[in-house]
């Protein structure tokens, strides 16, 4: 039996349903890693994760128990054996697993025992439970391999620890939620290592996936809690851990410590790295979005040059006869900072002949919040046009206070293929405009220095789609409203409540009922990368039709 194992941890991207192209990675990966003993890959990494409901596709089943066959036979050549993530059947029942690739052939199989079912987790529809696991034997070390949500609650890993596992190695596909990197180290790695008196290495997988991005931020803890390596978050990385068998069990040596994103950096990368990979793996040349002089186009535009590059972004700014002087200035004072293309398209001729076919239909009525939407529908349209004849998809800009109380219209400002901003409140966008003028992401594209004129962050918001509009005509202050919403939605406080914590019942009232009177709108919005624990969506599910109110 020997006393020290090389195992090496590949931190790495997926594209959920390229089996073909993720095992090719994964070879590339073990190529790299010869010397070591093994070689480590995140959660699902042959099918991608999550695969929802792709995977009950009989033929990706067929097609991933082949490709298995693959990698495991290119282990009869020297290297490393592999530790990989698949879908497996068992009897009939269909298993998120993993398998030990060793010698040519399969030498082991696991099941994940704890099935998540919660937030944007759905795996109990899917997949069925395997049995407690026991350990795998590599170099005669015995390994306990639980997957992802077996860490998180004690059974799996006791279970190992009692039927003799020696390490522990969690395979994860754990999407990025703001501080949830603290979470998994403090709040469940270490209890699960001291726990045990065992160490325990978190592989984690990096990259988008629709609504969902994964910071990666792998790391490996010892049997004394304490932290042996810290993988860096955001990127792809290959680390070859060193392991050494003491009188008091295994140890991992001390590695590198990354220094992992500070807040709101890591609201930031998110976004960045979410937008990438959407428009990249679904073959986008680029993205064009509508740049109106205020900052939460600003901060979009400066989030698609960090993530694609500036040749790639295509900024238009849409004027209307309310639109000002100092909208405009903004507007290319922005894009020509961050280097994209920019152009000036004014919608007032299809403005003027919508009031003129509708004159008729409209002689008796008001001016009113109809001509204030046709003109963000003439935008919309005029966007969509652009994105057809080119190819560029197109970008919405829309914040979470807006989503939340319906203040964007739909078929107008909300119709395009993805934001990246929509799980993020007004104040967030706020603080990540101010972020990014003194920092370049570590992973992005764009231009050192500031990219967002300092007059579009400090003047009012405005629509601009009447004469001298403001949000606070129509909404409480960001600074008021920001606060209610995160109350009502990310942890489902009632009006009640919320007085006692010092607003006002009228105000809560008004805001409560317009965040459930926007959930027909909100089911018509594109997706955007999740960044709370309550994201429109897939975290928070409600009816469009009710009648219930908290207070």
């Amino acid at each position: 039996m020997a006393d020290t194992l090389d195992i090496t941890l590949a931190q790495m991207n997926q594209s959920v349903g390229d089996l073909a192209g993720n095992a090719a990675a994964m070879l590339a990966a073990r190529d790299k890693a010869k010397g070591s003993d093994l070689i480590v890959f995140p959660e699902l990494q042959l099918i991608g994760y999550p695969p929802e409901d792709l995977i009950l596709k009989p033929a990706l089943i067929e097609r991933a128990a082949a490709e298995l066959e693959k990698l495991a036979q290119a282990t009869a050549s020297e290297g490393p054996a592999m530790l990989v993530g698949s879908v497996f059947v068992r009897d009939g029942a269909l298993h998120n697993g993993v398998a030990l690739l060793d010698g040519g052939k399969v030498a082991a199989t696991r099941f994940k025992r704890e099935l998540p079912n919660y937030g944007t987790f759905d795996e109990v529809r899917l997949f069925q439970p395997g049995p407690l696991p026991e350990p795998i034997i590599v170099k005669g070390t015995m390994i306990g391999v639980p997957i992802c949500e077996d860490i998180w609650q004690p059974d799996v890993c006791r279970h190992l620890a009692e039927f003799g596992a020696e390490i522990f190695i969690c395979i994860n596909g754990s999407p990025y939620e703001i501080d949830k990197d603290t979470l998994r180290i403090d709040g469940v790695a270490k209890r699960r290592a001291v726990d045990t008196g065992l160490p325990l290495a978190y592989l984690n997988r990096v990259g988008g996936q629709d609504e969902l991005v994964f910071d990666g931020a792998s790391f490996v803890v010892n049997g004394d809690g304490g932290l042996a390596v810290q993988m860096a978050d955001w990127e792809e990385q290959q680390v070859r851990t060193r392991w050494t068998k003491t009188a008091k069990g295994w140890r991992c040596d001390r590695g590198d410590i990354a220094r992992l994103a500070d807040h709101p950096e890591d609201i930031y990368c998110a976004m960045v790295l979410a937008l990438r990979d959407y428009v990249n793996r679904n073959r986008f040349p680029g993205v064009v979005l509508g740049l109106s002089g205020g900052i939460d186009s600003a901060i979009c535009a400066a989030i698609a040059v960090d993530a694609l590059g500036a040749d790639r972004v295509w900024c238009v700014m849409l004027p209307s006869r309310y639109t000002s002087r100092e909208s405009l200035d903004d507007a290319e004072a922005c894009a020509r900072a961050l280097g994209c293309r920019y152009s000036t398209i004014p919608i007032q001729p299809a403005v003027a002949g919508f009031d003129e076919m509708l004159a008729g239909s409209f002689a008796d009525r008001e001016v009113d919040i109809t001509e204030e939407n046709l003109q963000s529908r003439v935008r919309g349209v005029t966007l969509m046009a652009l994105s057809n004849k080119f190819g560029h998809m197109l970008m919405t800009t829309g914040n979470k206070s807006e989503m939340s109380v319906g203040y964007a219209t739909i078929y107008g400002d909300m119709a395009g293929g993805y934001n990246p901003i929509k799980d993020a409140y007004k104040l967030t966008v706020f603080a990540i405009s101010r972020w990014r003028n003194q920092h370049r992401p570590k992973i992005g594209l764009g231009p050192e220095g500031p990219v967002i004129p300092e007059n579009i962050i400090v003047k009012p918001p405005s629509a601009e789609l009447r004469p001298d509009q403001k949000d606070s005509d129509s909404l409480p202050p960001y600074e008021v409203l920001d606060p209610i919403l995160l109350g009502l939605v990310e942890h489902e406080k009632s009006v009640d409540q919320l007085v006692t914590e010092g607003f006002d019942r009228d105000t809560v009232a008004r805001i409560e009922r317009l965040l459930h009177l926007a959930e027909y709108k909100r089911r018509q919005a594109p997706p955007g990368v999740k960044l709370g624990n309550r994201n429109f969506g897939r975290d928070r599910r409600y009816p469009i039709t009710h009648s219930f109110r908290s207070g």
